[in-house]
């Protein structure tokens, strides 16, 4: 019992330092990051293979943004190839003024945000096209260290390539090619070669 215990103290405690790391940062209002982020097709580039998954190069990516939210992945499909989801912002989507007045979420690799409101702060279509949840898979264990570490608030800088994802038994997802769609097969799907916090 005792042994038992003292297991369940340690579970609890490793959880609370966890949450105390990643509390969110806040910030007074003002757009934090401006640019979308840079993309270039590469429409012919040879797959690679990661922690046993085929990846296939889409795109060229760069992004830098505010962290909306975060969600680890440990049991979950694919978990043990993208271990942590983002939901970024940009422009709009970086101001505290906006962003205070949405409830963001995360859940089952989809990102979701609803209004403190009785109308959005700004145009639906300018919320969509300034942000994006996205699967980040790390090239290695430096980028996977960043990736796990960032805060809700801050500002990460990717730099990576879009796949598309193949498992040994043949599953396959696709990753988005733009900023601006919603729903069910939106979400950027990042082979994370470069991370830093601002």
């Amino acid at each position: 019992m005792r042994i038992f215990l003292a297991v369940f103290v340690a579970v609890a405690l490793w959880f609370a330092a966890d949450d105390w790391r990643q509390r969110s940062i806040d910030h007074p209002p003002g757009v934090l990051a401006r640019d979308v982020p840079e993309q270039r097709d590469l429409p012919s580039a040879a797959p690679l293979t990661h922690v046993g998954y085929t990846l296939t190069p889409r795109a060229q990516i760069r992004v830098t943004a505010r962290v909306l939210a975060g969600e680890r992945y440990r049991f979950s499909r694919a978990a043990d190839l993208m271990p942590r989801d983002l939901a970024l912002g940009w422009g709009v989507m970086s101001d505290s003024a906006v962003l205070d007045q949405l409830k963001i979420s995360q859940g089952d690799r989809f990102y979701f945000w609803r209004t403190r409101g009785p109308v959005p702060p700004v145009p639906v279509e300018a919320i969509s096209a300034s942000s994006a949840n996205m699967h980040l898979i790390p090239a290695n264990a430096a980028v996977e260290k960043v990736i796990d570490r960032v805060r809700v608030g801050q500002i990460i800088t990717l730099h990576g390539r879009l796949v598309d994802v193949r498992t040994s038994e043949g599953g396959y997802m696709r990753t988005s090619l733009t900023r601006d769609d919603t729903g069910a097969g939106a979400c950027e799907i990042i082979y994370v070669e470069e991370a830093r916090v601002q």
